[in-house]
């Protein structure tokens, strides 16, 4: 006998002002599988996702949960009656302790006091599940944003649900920690456990998925057994393009390859600083992609913020144009014409309370200094010109970004390094948490102010999208350069065994 589903959504609509974002949407998800939900960013997934967990109100169509009608009027009713939801960006407290995040709102207690050694010894159990051990009587931001979401998601696991909502929970982690999270969810799913996973690796997709809904501009395009859905046939669904695939697949080899005499705009000689980074050396030229492989903590972001002045070295020398530069801050290195889009859009990005158009603006008015405004009618220019070009799906320029989707959001932080016409630009996670297309839209533009002579410092946990792009790869491994290949070496496997301490 077919099972019934735990949780069916029928007919689903959901309408923002000038937007109709979900339109007679269906979905079902039974108990003991994981169902994957696929689309571009503003197909309609998190709306859908939202909706379910009470933090929109649908317009019409009917929820049910176990076979009776719901309607939540907040993500608390959601959890009460066995609803999970990991959300895509880390919301957790971050001057709480790790263990605080992991129990926040069901303290254990004793004798009606919080008992503190339960809650830290259950938080260490919690964390183990996942191969995570760690001081969880750190304070939460002491630890990066690759920890901060293996806690998000040990709260999660952790708490008895029916139905557990998984919204990008892998954009912050490496591979093996992608590896220890499907595990657990394995036996999540063993346990009967019905789990609904978003994300925008395909990889990770076909690896952990028995279902898959694909949803495209608010409604669904089709529900399949992962089995029996080639990749390819998927991107066509997603995007509603033929031949993304084989385009997705185009990389830096496929371009116009840089002057090999060219002289590096960028050339670190030996820069380092103790306790951050092993000195070392680097050079970027014009019209060059240089990828930063490695594994989480093995020094991507710490090299990237040296160049862009966010950390001080205090070892080597760096040359910018072939001219000594010490650059003492960000301000000395958009000076300099190196711009950066950084990992943690949501903390060191966007300005969530800002328009779209303040948002691109901000860099190259901070350049300028605040007595040489740019006039509205400029920054408006400005502002829609990067939306159409980037494909910013947003009402106007004037929407607040945070709004947004991430996807979208990390559109308008190139668009604001863009309007400075940087000669470097440092792009450290650029795809992370972004669909197939959108990937396409911004790695093709990218290669395209690559091909015109912009130099690139380019960073991505996806290793086979750092081999797609680059003309030259530099390993990282402990803090340090360990090698750098070029040519027919680039490779997957290559940069693995150099990572895993092979022979350069």
């Amino acid at each position: 006998m077919k099972p019934l589903p735990i949780l069916e959504m029928t007919g689903i609509d959901k309408t923002f002002p000038g937007v109709k974002a979900l339109q007679q949407v269906d979905f079902r998800l039974f108990p003991g599988e994981i169902h994957t939900l696929m689309g571009q960013n503003g197909a309609g997934k998190s709306t859908l996702i939202n909706v379910l967990t009470g933090v929109f109100a649908h317009d019409r169509g009917e929820i049910c949960l176990a076979g009776k009608p719901v309607r939540f009027t907040a993500p608390l009713d959601a959890e009460a009656a066995g609803i999970q939801t990991l959300y895509q960006e880390v919301n957790l407290c971050p001057n709480l302790s790790v263990a605080e995040n992991i129990f926040a709102g069901r303290h254990p207690k004793k004798r009606g006091a919080i008992d503190w050694k339960a809650i830290n010894l259950q938080a260490r159990d919690a964390l183990a599940a996942l191969d995570l051990y760690i001081d969880v009587t750190r304070s939460l931001d002491s630890y990066p944003i690759a920890v901060q979401q293996m806690v998000a998601i040990a709260r999660a696991v952790s708490v008895d649900a029916s139905v557990l909502i998984l919204d990008e929970p892998t954009s912050s982690l490496d591979d093996g920690e992608v590896a220890r999270l499907f595990a657990v969810l394995r036996r999540l799913k063993e346990s009967g456990m019905a789990i609904l996973f978003v994300t925008h690796f395909l990889e990770q997709t076909y690896a952990v998925s028995d279902r898959i809904t694909v949803m495209r501009n608010g409604a669904r395009e089709g529900e399949y057994l992962a089995k029996d859905l080639p990749v390819d046939v998927l991107v066509a669904k997603m995007t509603g393009r033929e031949g993304m695939n084989e385009a997705m697949k185009a990389g830096a080899s496929d371009g116009p390859h840089p002057d090999a005499a060219a002289t590096p705009f960028l050339s670190m000689q030996g820069v380092g600083r103790r306790g951050l980074m092993s000195p070392v050396d680097l050079d970027v030229c014009p019209g060059q992609i240089v990828g930063l492989a490695g594994l989480l903590g093995s020094g991507r972001t710490e090299t990237a913020r040296l160049v862009f002045g966010a950390e001080r070295p205090d070892t080597g020398t760096m040359l910018i144009d072939g001219h000594r530069a010490k650059l003492t801050s960000p301000r000395d290195a958009v000076r300099h014409g190196i711009a950066y889009c950084p990992e943690d859009r949501k903390k060191e990005g966007i300005v969530a309370a800002l328009s779209i158009r303040e948002n691109i603006v901000l860099a190259l008015q901070a350049r300028r200094g605040w007595w040489r405004m740019l006039s509205y009618a400029r920054q408006r220019k400005m502002a829609d010109e990067y939306i159409a070009q980037l494909g910013i799906k947003a009402r106007d320029a004037e929407q607040p970004i945070g709004l947004l989707s991430g996807g979208n959001q990390q559109k308008v932080l190139l668009a604001r390094w863009l309007a400075t016409e940087p000669k470097l630009l440092i792009m450290d996670e650029p795809t992370r948490g972004i669909d197939v297309a959108a990937k396409f839209e911004i790695m093709d533009r990218v290669r395209s102010l690559c091909a015109k002579g912009l130099a690139i410092l380019f960073i991505s946990s996806e290793m086979s999208e750092v081999v797609r792009v680059s003309h030259r790869i530099a390993v990282l491994r402990d803090r340090r350069k360990v090698a750098e290949i070029a040519g027919d070496r680039l490779s997957e496997d290559q940069v693995y065994q150099l990572i895993a301490g092979g022979e350069s």
